[in-house]
């Protein structure tokens, strides 16, 4: 009598998997060492006793000026997708929530891709139209960020290893400047129907020419429009509020610092956490947040206990905002996960 074998399918190892695994695990291990660091040599009971009474009011306040500047991001996007689609404030709103929610509670900066691909599902668009629209949100934060670093450097004195780090970013912007003023005068290829239907079965390289020459005339198109200048007008006011609410926590907190020590610590926290880490840029943020305030002759042990004070109170609205924005999208974040990893494969 023959007995039938069943067959089991081996599931041999996906190296984009094991790749992603490990800048996760990357992520997670420089999170510690930075919590380490941060932690070390802290008596815990003199943290908590350092720790003063909170003024809630300007707690709220703090928390008001933290929502309107994800509120404007909403704004500066629907003005940048105007070439993809007509979509509302609140909407493009809702998508910026969706994404730092999901920044929150998975590491490398997924959520990113998450807006894009609720924007991309809303507008009925392909996906791939969305990203010339946050590539210039980035090139825009990145200028705004340089611009703040030269203007609070005329009223306090930066570190050594920031005013280092400001010179690379220099460089860098130059170099992202000249690409974008090249994509403005770029001249437009126009893929045809035919070539759109066969794309799939394209050699990689040319399916990555095909995508980066849409991407580059969408950005030419975006750029062409009154309303991108208007969105760069807006990232300043983003910044500036995400300044104003750090600024609000330390004094809440009894931190005697004037708003350019705030000023000059939050800009060192938004290049400190440009690389993507763990959920939340836990670890890094409390590390730079510690580093920025001891510079200005801030105690480790006070600087300590704010940096975990205003990453609480930063956050928690953040995560309940996001949850209720994901929550009305009519998705989960697993199926959103699912949906973009069908896109990224059939692409």
């Amino acid at each position: 009598m023959n007995q039938v074998v069943p067959s089991y399918t081996i599931n041999k190892s996906d190296p984009s998997q094991a790749k992603k695994k490990f800048r996760q695990a990357i992520g997670y291990l420089l999170a510690l060492a930075c919590l380490s660091w941060v932690f070390y040599d802290i008596n815990f009971q003199s943290l908590w006793q350092s720790m003063p009474c909170i003024n809630w009011w300007l707690v709220a306040l703090a928390v008001i000026f933290d929502i309107l500047s994800y509120v404007v991001q909403g704004l500066r996007w629907q003005q940048l997708l105007h070439t993809a689609g007509t979509i509302t404030t609140l909407r493009a709103t809702q998508a910026v929530y969706a994404g730092l929610f999901v920044n929150e509670i998975l590491p490398m900066r997924i959520g990113e891709l998450v807006r894009t691909y609720l924007v991309s599902r809303w507008l009925s668009v392909k996906f791939i139209a969305i990203i010339p629209s946050v590539a210039i949100e980035r090139f825009f934060d990145a200028l705004w960020l340089a611009a703040g670093i030269i203007i609070t450097a005329l009223f306090v004195q930066l570190p050594k290893d920031f005013r280092e780090a400001a010179n690379t970013l220099g460089i860098a912007l130059v170099i992202l400047a000249a690409l974008f003023l090249y994509l403005l005068v770029f001249r437009r290829t126009n893929g045809s129907a035919a070539e759109e239907k066969i794309i799939a079965g394209w050699h990689p390289l040319r399916r990555l020419h095909y995508y980066l020459s849409t991407i580059a005339n969408d950005i030419r198109d975006i750029g062409a429009s009154r309303l991108c200048y208007f969105s760069l007008i807006n990232s300043g006011f983003i910044l500036i509020f995400q300044i104003i609410a750090f600024w609000l926590v330390m004094e809440a907190y009894g931190l005697s610092l004037s708003v350019w020590a705030g000023s000059a610590v939050v800009l060192l926290l938004h290049l400190g956490t440009l690389i993507p880490n763990a959920p939340s840029n836990i670890g890094t943020y409390q590390f730079f947040c510690v580093v920025g305030l001891t510079f200005f002759g801030i105690d480790k042990t006070i600087a300590t206990g704010f940096s975990v004070v205003v990453f609480i109170i930063l956050t928690i609205p953040l995560w309940a905002i996001g949850l209720f924005a994901i929550g009305r999208s009519g998705m989960t974040v697993k199926e959103i996960r699912h949906e973009i990893n069908g896109i990224m494969k059939k692409n």
